[in-house]
Protein backbone atom coordinates (compact mmCIF):
# COMPACT_ATOMS: atom_id res chain seq x y z
CA UNK A 1 0.00 0.00 0.00
CA UNK A 2 1.67 3.28 -0.90
CA UNK A 3 1.43 6.34 0.72
CA UNK A 4 -1.23 7.88 -1.02
CA UNK A 5 -3.33 5.56 0.34
CA UNK A 6 -2.33 6.53 3.57
CA UNK A 7 -2.83 9.52 3.03
CA UNK A 8 -6.56 9.16 1.85
CA UNK A 9 -6.63 7.19 5.55
CA UNK A 10 -5.67 10.12 7.91
CA UNK A 11 -7.74 12.38 5.60
CA UNK A 12 -10.85 10.02 6.00
CA UNK A 13 -10.13 9.72 10.05
CA UNK A 14 -10.33 14.04 10.49
CA UNK A 15 -13.11 14.44 8.21
CA UNK A 16 -15.37 12.39 10.33
CA UNK A 17 -13.58 14.16 13.81
CA UNK A 18 -14.45 17.19 12.24
CA UNK A 19 -17.78 16.09 11.29
CA UNK A 20 -18.39 15.01 14.74
CA UNK A 21 -17.78 18.28 16.74
CA UNK A 22 -19.80 20.34 13.81
CA UNK A 23 -22.49 18.36 14.37
CA UNK A 24 -22.19 17.87 18.16
CA UNK A 25 -22.32 21.74 17.86
CA UNK A 26 -25.50 21.81 15.77
CA UNK A 27 -27.45 19.20 17.99
CA UNK A 28 -26.21 19.42 21.68
CA UNK A 29 -26.83 22.91 22.25
CA UNK A 30 -30.27 22.00 22.32
CA UNK A 31 -30.41 19.21 25.67
CA UNK A 32 -32.82 21.31 27.86
CA UNK A 33 -30.51 20.07 31.15
CA UNK A 34 -27.88 21.54 30.39
CA UNK A 35 -27.39 25.14 31.95
CA UNK A 36 -23.87 25.85 29.72
CA UNK A 37 -24.94 24.88 26.33
CA UNK A 38 -21.14 24.17 24.86
CA UNK A 39 -21.00 21.29 27.64
CA UNK A 40 -21.01 19.02 25.55
CA UNK A 41 -18.83 20.23 22.72
CA UNK A 42 -15.91 21.12 25.44
CA UNK A 43 -15.85 18.13 26.93
CA UNK A 44 -15.75 16.02 23.81
CA UNK A 45 -12.70 18.67 22.92
CA UNK A 46 -11.04 17.28 25.65
CA UNK A 47 -11.43 13.87 24.78
CA UNK A 48 -10.29 14.80 21.23
CA UNK A 49 -6.97 15.79 22.63
CA UNK A 50 -6.57 12.87 24.91
CA UNK A 51 -7.11 10.59 21.92
CA UNK A 52 -5.17 12.41 19.25
CA UNK A 53 -2.45 12.43 22.33
CA UNK A 54 -2.98 8.77 22.34
CA UNK A 55 -2.85 7.93 19.02
CA UNK A 56 0.18 9.51 18.12
CA UNK A 57 1.80 7.35 21.41
CA UNK A 58 0.27 4.27 20.01
CA UNK A 59 1.44 4.90 16.62
CA UNK A 60 5.25 5.21 18.20
CA UNK A 61 5.09 2.09 20.13
CA UNK A 62 5.91 -1.13 18.54
CA UNK A 63 3.03 -2.95 17.91
CA UNK A 64 4.76 -6.12 19.38
CA UNK A 65 4.68 -4.90 22.98
CA UNK A 66 0.80 -5.34 22.76
CA UNK A 67 1.72 -9.16 21.55
CA UNK A 68 3.76 -9.36 25.03
CA UNK A 69 1.14 -7.62 27.33
CA UNK A 70 -1.58 -8.83 25.79
CA UNK A 71 -2.84 -10.99 29.21
CA UNK A 72 -1.81 -7.51 31.28
CA UNK A 73 -4.61 -5.43 29.25
CA UNK A 74 -6.97 -8.16 29.26
CA UNK A 75 -6.87 -8.67 33.05
CA UNK A 76 -7.11 -4.85 33.34
CA UNK A 77 -9.87 -4.72 31.48
CA UNK A 78 -12.11 -7.70 32.92
CA UNK A 79 -11.58 -6.01 36.60
CA UNK A 80 -12.49 -2.69 34.95
CA UNK A 81 -16.26 -4.11 33.70
CA UNK A 82 -16.51 -6.24 37.23
CA UNK A 83 -16.15 -2.72 39.15
CA UNK A 84 -18.87 -1.46 37.18
CA UNK A 85 -21.08 -3.28 39.57
CA UNK A 86 -18.85 -2.06 42.79
CA UNK A 87 -19.90 0.71 44.12
CA UNK A 88 -18.94 3.97 44.78
CA UNK A 89 -16.63 3.72 41.81
CA UNK A 90 -19.69 2.05 39.12
CA UNK A 91 -21.63 5.02 37.71
CA UNK A 92 -25.02 3.68 36.73
CA UNK A 93 -26.83 5.48 34.27
CA UNK A 94 -30.05 5.01 32.04
CA UNK A 95 -30.90 2.10 33.60
CA UNK A 96 -26.92 0.26 32.74
CA UNK A 97 -24.22 -0.56 34.73
CA UNK A 98 -21.67 0.50 31.91
CA UNK A 99 -19.52 3.22 33.15
CA UNK A 100 -17.02 3.73 35.87
CA UNK A 101 -15.55 6.76 37.92
CA UNK A 102 -15.01 9.25 40.29
CA UNK A 103 -17.76 11.23 40.61
CA UNK A 104 -17.34 10.10 44.63
CA UNK A 105 -14.65 11.90 45.27
CA UNK A 106 -15.03 14.83 43.12
CA UNK A 107 -13.85 14.00 39.59
CA UNK A 108 -16.98 13.96 37.47
CA UNK A 109 -15.05 14.16 34.19
CA UNK A 110 -13.17 10.43 35.19
CA UNK A 111 -16.01 8.20 33.89
CA UNK A 112 -15.24 5.68 30.98
CA UNK A 113 -16.50 2.71 29.41
CA UNK A 114 -14.49 -0.68 30.52
CA UNK A 115 -16.33 -2.25 27.25
CA UNK A 116 -14.13 0.11 25.01
CA UNK A 117 -11.03 -1.36 27.23
CA UNK A 118 -12.30 -5.04 26.53
CA UNK A 119 -13.08 -4.52 23.03
CA UNK A 120 -9.34 -3.52 22.16
CA UNK A 121 -7.90 -6.22 24.96
CA UNK A 122 -9.86 -8.99 23.44
CA UNK A 123 -8.47 -8.30 19.99
CA UNK A 124 -5.01 -8.21 21.48
CA UNK A 125 -5.38 -11.55 23.27
CA UNK A 126 -7.10 -13.42 20.19
CA UNK A 127 -4.80 -11.62 17.42
CA UNK A 128 -1.78 -13.09 20.15
CA UNK A 129 -3.90 -16.38 20.26
CA UNK A 130 -4.10 -17.63 16.70
CA UNK A 131 -0.54 -15.99 15.45
CA UNK A 132 0.83 -18.61 18.22
CA UNK A 133 -0.77 -21.78 17.42
CA UNK A 134 -1.98 -20.97 14.28
CA UNK A 135 -0.10 -24.38 13.24
CA UNK A 136 -3.35 -25.75 15.23
CA UNK A 137 -6.11 -23.72 14.10
CA UNK A 138 -7.57 -26.63 12.09
CA UNK A 139 -8.08 -28.27 15.63
CA UNK A 140 -11.65 -27.81 17.12
CA UNK A 141 -9.86 -26.91 20.80
CA UNK A 142 -7.31 -24.58 19.52
CA UNK A 143 -8.65 -22.95 16.87
CA UNK A 144 -12.16 -22.23 18.33
CA UNK A 145 -13.01 -23.40 21.54
CA UNK A 146 -10.57 -22.24 23.75
CA UNK A 147 -10.52 -18.83 21.93
CA UNK A 148 -14.37 -18.30 22.29
CA UNK A 149 -14.50 -19.54 25.82
CA UNK A 150 -11.78 -16.51 26.68
CA UNK A 151 -13.93 -14.07 24.47
CA UNK A 152 -17.09 -15.13 25.95
CA UNK A 153 -15.56 -13.52 29.46
CA UNK A 154 -15.56 -10.01 28.75
CA UNK A 155 -19.01 -10.35 25.98
CA UNK A 156 -20.90 -12.17 29.13
CA UNK A 157 -19.83 -9.07 31.54
CA UNK A 158 -20.36 -6.88 28.90
CA UNK A 159 -24.13 -8.66 28.39
CA UNK A 160 -25.16 -8.35 32.16
CA UNK A 161 -24.29 -4.70 32.11
CA UNK A 162 -27.35 -4.85 29.71
CA UNK A 163 -25.13 -4.02 27.31
CA UNK A 164 -26.22 -6.18 24.57
CA UNK A 165 -25.33 -4.10 21.30
CA UNK A 166 -21.70 -3.82 22.19
CA UNK A 167 -21.64 -7.93 23.60
CA UNK A 168 -22.78 -8.12 20.03
CA UNK A 169 -20.11 -6.72 18.19
CA UNK A 170 -17.37 -7.62 20.45
CA UNK A 171 -18.27 -11.77 19.74
CA UNK A 172 -19.15 -10.95 15.93
CA UNK A 173 -15.84 -9.23 15.82
CA UNK A 174 -14.06 -12.24 17.37
CA UNK A 175 -15.76 -14.76 15.03
CA UNK A 176 -14.41 -12.80 12.18
CA UNK A 177 -11.07 -12.58 13.47
CA UNK A 178 -11.22 -16.16 14.24
CA UNK A 179 -12.45 -17.30 10.66
CA UNK A 180 -9.85 -15.35 8.99
CA UNK A 181 -6.88 -16.73 11.07
CA UNK A 182 -8.18 -20.01 9.97
CA UNK A 183 -9.77 -21.86 12.37
CA UNK A 184 -12.03 -25.06 11.78
CA UNK A 185 -14.92 -23.80 9.46
CA UNK A 186 -16.89 -26.28 10.97
CA UNK A 187 -17.22 -24.97 13.80
CA UNK A 188 -18.84 -21.25 12.76
CA UNK A 189 -22.48 -22.54 11.60
CA UNK A 190 -23.26 -24.40 15.17
CA UNK A 191 -21.50 -21.35 16.66
CA UNK A 192 -23.85 -19.17 14.48
CA UNK A 193 -27.01 -21.39 14.93
CA UNK A 194 -26.05 -21.17 18.71
CA UNK A 195 -25.87 -17.68 19.02
CA UNK A 196 -29.19 -17.21 16.73
CA UNK A 197 -30.91 -19.13 19.84
CA UNK A 198 -29.00 -17.40 22.66
CA UNK A 199 -29.93 -13.90 21.06
CA UNK A 200 -33.86 -15.20 20.69
CA UNK A 201 -33.92 -16.29 24.45
CA UNK A 202 -32.25 -12.94 25.68
CA UNK A 203 -35.07 -11.03 24.04
CA UNK A 204 -38.00 -13.40 24.67
CA UNK A 205 -37.14 -12.93 28.48
CA UNK A 206 -36.06 -9.74 29.09
CA UNK A 207 -39.31 -7.79 28.64
CA UNK A 208 -37.50 -4.55 27.58
CA UNK A 209 -35.77 -6.27 24.96
CA UNK A 210 -38.99 -7.67 23.99
CA UNK A 211 -41.21 -4.59 23.36
CA UNK A 212 -37.88 -3.30 21.71
CA UNK A 213 -38.00 -6.13 19.04
CA UNK A 214 -41.83 -5.81 18.72
CA UNK A 215 -41.23 -1.78 18.19
CA UNK A 216 -38.77 -2.60 15.62
CA UNK A 217 -41.37 -4.41 13.85
CA UNK A 218 -43.82 -1.94 13.31
CA UNK A 219 -41.78 1.59 14.50
CA UNK A 220 -45.18 3.18 12.96
CA UNK A 221 -47.25 1.50 15.67
CA UNK A 222 -44.99 2.24 18.40
CA UNK A 223 -43.73 5.78 17.43
CA UNK A 224 -44.75 6.92 21.07
CA UNK A 225 -42.78 3.96 22.54
CA UNK A 226 -39.97 2.24 22.23
CA UNK A 227 -40.33 2.88 18.35
CA UNK A 228 -39.60 6.75 19.16
CA UNK A 229 -35.98 6.81 17.91
CA UNK A 230 -35.77 4.82 15.27
CA UNK A 231 -39.06 6.41 14.20
CA UNK A 232 -37.99 9.95 14.24
CA UNK A 233 -34.97 8.99 13.13
CA UNK A 234 -36.73 8.02 9.56
CA UNK A 235 -38.71 10.98 10.09
CA UNK A 236 -35.05 13.28 10.00
CA UNK A 237 -33.69 11.46 7.05
CA UNK A 238 -37.09 12.02 5.04
CA UNK A 239 -36.90 15.66 5.76
CA UNK A 240 -33.44 15.98 4.68
CA UNK A 241 -33.21 14.45 1.21
CA UNK A 242 -30.89 14.62 -0.78
CA UNK A 243 -29.56 18.05 -0.03
CA UNK A 244 -30.32 18.45 3.37
CA UNK A 245 -32.45 21.58 5.07
CA UNK A 246 -29.22 23.30 6.25
CA UNK A 247 -26.53 23.09 9.14
CA UNK A 248 -28.35 23.64 12.55
CA UNK A 249 -30.81 24.06 10.50
CA UNK A 250 -32.80 20.66 11.86
CA UNK A 251 -35.88 19.89 13.43
CA UNK A 252 -36.18 16.65 15.09
CA UNK A 253 -33.07 17.85 17.20
CA UNK A 254 -35.50 20.06 18.96
CA UNK A 255 -36.21 17.56 21.81
CA UNK A 256 -38.10 15.42 19.56
CA UNK A 257 -35.48 12.77 19.14
CA UNK A 258 -33.50 11.22 22.25
CA UNK A 259 -29.94 11.13 22.27
CA UNK A 260 -29.59 13.28 18.99
CA UNK A 261 -25.75 14.12 19.61
CA UNK A 262 -24.98 10.36 20.49
CA UNK A 263 -26.03 6.95 19.37
CA UNK A 264 -28.91 9.14 16.34
CA UNK A 265 -25.95 11.86 15.13
CA UNK A 266 -26.42 9.49 11.93
CA UNK A 267 -29.91 10.96 11.03
CA UNK A 268 -28.87 13.98 12.38
CA UNK A 269 -26.71 14.45 9.42
CA UNK A 270 -28.86 13.18 6.78
CA UNK A 271 -31.31 15.76 7.98
CA UNK A 272 -29.22 18.60 8.21
CA UNK A 273 -26.70 18.12 5.81
CA UNK A 274 -28.72 15.79 3.41
CA UNK A 275 -28.14 12.10 1.56
CA UNK A 276 -25.17 13.15 0.00
CA UNK A 277 -23.60 13.50 3.45
CA UNK A 278 -24.94 10.46 4.67
CA UNK A 279 -23.55 8.16 1.70
CA UNK A 280 -20.29 10.18 1.69
CA UNK A 281 -19.36 8.97 5.59
CA UNK A 282 -20.75 5.32 4.13
CA UNK A 283 -18.06 5.80 2.11
CA UNK A 284 -15.98 7.09 3.89
CA UNK A 285 -16.06 3.97 6.22
CA UNK A 286 -15.83 2.13 3.61
CA UNK A 287 -12.86 3.97 2.83
CA UNK A 288 -10.96 3.07 6.36
CA UNK A 289 -11.72 -0.47 5.84
CA UNK A 290 -10.44 -1.17 2.75
CA UNK A 291 -7.28 0.72 3.35
CA UNK A 292 -6.82 -0.92 6.99
CA UNK A 293 -6.90 -3.91 6.00
CA UNK A 294 -4.59 -3.23 3.33
CA UNK A 295 -2.48 -1.98 5.79
CA UNK A 296 -3.20 -5.10 8.22
CA UNK A 297 -2.13 -7.52 5.17
CA UNK A 298 1.53 -5.73 4.92
CA UNK A 299 2.21 -6.16 8.38
CA UNK A 300 6.01 -8.18 8.68
CA UNK A 301 4.24 -11.10 10.88
CA UNK A 302 0.67 -12.85 11.69
CA UNK A 303 0.66 -11.15 14.74
CA UNK A 304 0.70 -7.82 12.74
CA UNK A 305 -1.73 -8.62 10.37
CA UNK A 306 -4.13 -10.16 12.73
CA UNK A 307 -4.08 -7.44 15.02
CA UNK A 308 -4.29 -4.78 11.94
CA UNK A 309 -7.27 -6.34 10.71
CA UNK A 310 -9.26 -7.16 14.19
CA UNK A 311 -9.00 -3.65 14.87
CA UNK A 312 -10.39 -2.18 11.77
CA UNK A 313 -12.95 -4.58 11.55
CA UNK A 314 -14.03 -3.91 15.21
CA UNK A 315 -14.30 -0.14 14.35
CA UNK A 316 -16.00 -1.37 10.68
CA UNK A 317 -18.85 -3.26 12.29
CA UNK A 318 -19.42 -0.45 15.27
CA UNK A 319 -19.58 2.01 12.11
CA UNK A 320 -22.14 -0.74 10.47
CA UNK A 321 -24.16 -1.37 13.51
CA UNK A 322 -25.01 2.25 14.08
CA UNK A 323 -25.78 3.19 10.41
CA UNK A 324 -28.46 -0.27 10.67
CA UNK A 325 -29.86 0.50 13.56
CA UNK A 326 -30.07 4.36 12.89
CA UNK A 327 -31.73 3.63 9.66
CA UNK A 328 -33.99 1.00 11.12
CA UNK A 329 -32.59 -2.30 9.83
CA UNK A 330 -31.71 -3.06 12.85
CA UNK A 331 -33.86 -3.37 16.44
CA UNK A 332 -32.61 -0.37 18.70
CA UNK A 333 -29.27 -0.55 20.74
CA UNK A 334 -26.73 1.83 22.05
CA UNK A 335 -23.90 1.73 20.09
CA UNK A 336 -21.87 5.42 18.99
CA UNK A 337 -21.11 6.44 15.27
CA UNK A 338 -17.27 6.01 16.09
CA UNK A 339 -15.20 8.94 15.96
CA UNK A 340 -18.67 11.46 15.23
CA UNK A 341 -20.95 10.31 18.11
CA UNK A 342 -20.54 12.45 21.21
CA UNK A 343 -18.39 10.45 23.83
CA UNK A 344 -14.83 10.49 24.83
CA UNK A 345 -14.43 6.51 25.71
CA UNK A 346 -15.26 5.29 22.53
CA UNK A 347 -13.27 8.12 20.45
CA UNK A 348 -10.69 8.21 23.19
CA UNK A 349 -9.70 4.25 22.38
CA UNK A 350 -10.97 4.12 18.46
CA UNK A 351 -7.85 6.38 17.93
CA UNK A 352 -5.39 4.26 20.03
CA UNK A 353 -6.83 1.39 17.81
CA UNK A 354 -5.83 4.02 14.88
CA UNK A 355 -2.30 4.64 16.43
CA UNK A 356 -1.67 0.89 16.57
CA UNK A 357 -2.66 0.51 12.75
CA UNK A 358 -0.16 3.41 11.78
CA UNK A 359 2.49 1.76 13.59
CA UNK A 360 1.88 -1.66 11.29
CA UNK A 361 1.53 0.61 8.58
CA UNK A 362 5.07 2.49 9.54
CA UNK A 363 7.17 -1.16 10.68
CA UNK A 364 5.26 -3.21 6.98
CA UNK A 365 7.00 -0.27 5.10
CA UNK A 366 10.33 -0.99 6.53
CA UNK A 367 13.05 -3.59 5.00
CA UNK A 368 12.82 -6.78 6.32
CA UNK A 369 16.52 -7.68 6.11
CA UNK A 370 18.57 -10.75 6.34
CA UNK A 371 20.34 -10.21 9.83
CA UNK A 372 23.75 -12.11 8.07
CA UNK A 373 23.64 -9.56 4.90
CA UNK A 374 26.69 -7.45 4.69
CA UNK A 375 25.10 -5.29 1.87
CA UNK A 376 22.26 -3.89 4.52
CA UNK A 377 24.22 -3.95 7.94
CA UNK A 378 22.62 -1.42 10.42
CA UNK A 379 19.53 -1.72 9.41
CA UNK A 380 16.70 -2.91 11.93
CA UNK A 381 15.67 -6.26 11.49
CA UNK A 382 11.30 -6.43 12.33
CA UNK A 383 10.48 -9.60 14.97
CA UNK A 384 8.42 -12.37 14.69
CA UNK A 385 5.92 -13.68 16.40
Amino acid sequence: MGEKSLTVFIISIISLLGLGIVMLLSTSVFISERSDIYHDVNRQAIWLGMGIVLCAVTALIDYHFWYKSRWFWFIVSISALILCFVPPIAQPANGSSRWIGLEAFGLGFARIQPSEIAKISLIFVLAGWCSKFHERAAEIKYGFIYPIIISLIPVVLIAVETDMGTAALLICASLVLLFVSGSNKKMFIATASTSVVVLSLAVWFNPNRLERFIAFLDLEAHKTGFGLQQWRAQLAMGEGGFSGLGLGEGREKLMYMPFAHTDFIFPMIGEELGARATLSVVLIFVLILVIGVSISNSAPDRFGKLLGFGLITLISLQALLNVAVTTGCLPNKGLPLPFVSYGGSNLLFCLAAIGIILNIYRQGHEPVVDPDSKLLEGHRTLPRI
